[in-house]
């Protein structure tokens, strides 16, 4: 009887696949760090109704949650290029278009589609702080950065701690898309490996493990960094009240 289906290579197979988790690793991180940080700005945007820049940042939200990310991935892919080509021909400049890394064109989709979805767990998240406390500490003469800095951001990432820990577990499978930017990562070694031996099912069975390992591994951080967050929120509103 033929050897249809090999256990052993399911296990053996996975150290090689794990040599490419550093990569996959860096689209997250760098995404997730971009896409934290430009979902701030445009939840801003969009609480103080910024004129024309809150109808563009409605619209790109829109238009983000809308399509697919390995649709976006393809549009950075191909567009990042054409728009090289008019700067070079509208600013008189050089760029090299077969010099951008395949990983740039990863990383400006990830980011993107991380930051219109976090843009809206964070303007949620922003909105549920008591006005009160935004009051009190406006009486108490701080400016609007320090009272966004001490008291609705630490107060809001409380709130929206597992909606983007959703997010980032959402992220981390998605860098399975990568290869289609000839990005060579974990699931791009995978279907390497498997063309040369044919063992595509135990190949993806081993991938399969170390993703789900890892959002076990993400579940877990994130469900301590929210007991961490709550206990302190509860310690300084105790030192408040004495």
């Amino acid at each position: 009887m033929p050897n249809i289906f090999d256990i052993k290579l399911i296990f053996t197979e996975i150290p090689a696949l794990l040599k490419y988790l550093p990569v996959t690793l860096e689209i997250t991180s760098i995404s997730i760090f971009f896409g934290l940080l430009i979902g701030l700005l445009i939840a801003m945007i969009k609480i103080r109704k910024v004129r024309f820049l809150s109808g563009l940042a409605t619209l790109y939200v829109s238009f983000i949650r809308g399509t697919p990310l390995l649709i976006q991935l393809y549009l950075s892919f191909y567009g990042i290029p054409i728009l090289l080509r008019y700067i070079n021909y509208y600013y008189g400049t050089n760029y090299n278009l077969n010099n951008v890394p395949a990983m740039v064109f990863v990383l400006v989709a990830f980011a993107m589609n991380e930051s219109a979805y976090n843009s809206e767990s964070i303007r949620a998240a922003i909105q549920s702080v008591e006005k009160g406390q935004i009051e009190a500490a406006h009486s108490l003469g701080m400016t609007s950065f320090q009272t966004l800095r001490r008291i609705i951001l630490p107060e809001a990432l409380i709130v929206a701690i597992p909606t983007l820990g959703n997010s980032l577990i959402s992220l981390i499978k998605g860098t399975s898309l990568a290869f289609a930017a000839s990005v060579v990562e974990m699931t791009a070694q995978a279907k390497i490996l498997a063309g040369n031996n044919y063992r595509y099912f135990e190949m993806f069975v081993s991938l399969a493990i170390i993703y789900w390992l890892l959002t076990v591994l993400i579940e877990r951080g994130i469900v301590s960094l929210e007991k961490k967050l709550r206990a302190s929120d509860r310690g300084h509103a105790k030192i408040d009240r004495n």
